[in-house]
């Protein structure tokens, strides 16, 4: 199960981190993001790369939430609950992200795109949700990166401890969340959601 979850979290780290770069491009403006998004696509929206990716979320998913219950109880130091806890998180926040992306591209017949993923985020008071929703989700995954560097890691890196790495790891995604939170809501003053996207925020 250890085995699985790890192999199917890298593959899934992988694609994630070229996702947070493609939010973070926003901080240049809507039309830099979509541009970026429609490179990345002609990779991952291949037919083979997406079946991967959507079953290596499948079994994170799965795995994930039998290694949380069956871990939650010996867990003693800090990075251990920080490893359960927001792998609880991720787990959840994918099952709930992927089912809405697909719902939205199926379904919706929608373009699945920046629009698609800001609009709740830059509506009041849909906003509520969304912000600590995102919000958790960046900072679930660093914390995760960082519980795993924790306990994998050991030996120092530029002088600095294991401890002092991680806590790294942990500053860097909280900075990188408020920097794509700037970029996908056009600086904190709110994107214009085009109106083929409100069936989004029910509109």
């Amino acid at each position: 199960m250890k085995r699985v979850h790890f192999f199917s979290g890298l593959t899934i780290s992988i694609f994630v981190g070229f996702h947070l770069l493609n939010h973070s491009v926003s901080v240049f403006g809507t039309e830099d993001h979509i541009e970026l998004m429609h490179k990345l696509r002609l990779v991952y929206r291949n037919f083979l790369i997406e079946t991967i990716l959507l079953t290596a979320i499948f079994f994170q998913i799965v795995s994930g939430i039998k290694l949380f219950f069956s871990k939650r109880k010996s867990v003693v130091n800090f990075y251990e609950k920080l490893q359960i806890w927001t792998g609880l998180y991720l787990a959840l926040f994918l099952v709930i992200h992927v089912s809405a992306v697909l719902f939205g591209r199926y379904i919706l017949n929608l373009d699945t795109n920046f629009y698609f993923g800001v609009a709740g985020l830059n509506t009041w008071p849909l906003k509520l949700f969304f912000v600590p929703y995102y919000g958790l989700a960046v900072i679930s995954f660093y914390g995760h990166i960082a519980s795993l560097h924790y306990h994998k890691m050991k030996r120092r890196l530029f002088g600095l401890t294991t401890e002092q790495q991680s806590k790294i790891i942990l500053v860097k995604g909280i900075v990188v969340t408020v920097i794509i939170f700037y970029g996908l809501t056009n600086g904190f003053t709110g994107v214009e959601i085009p109106e083929k996207f409100d069936v989004v925020i029910g509109k």
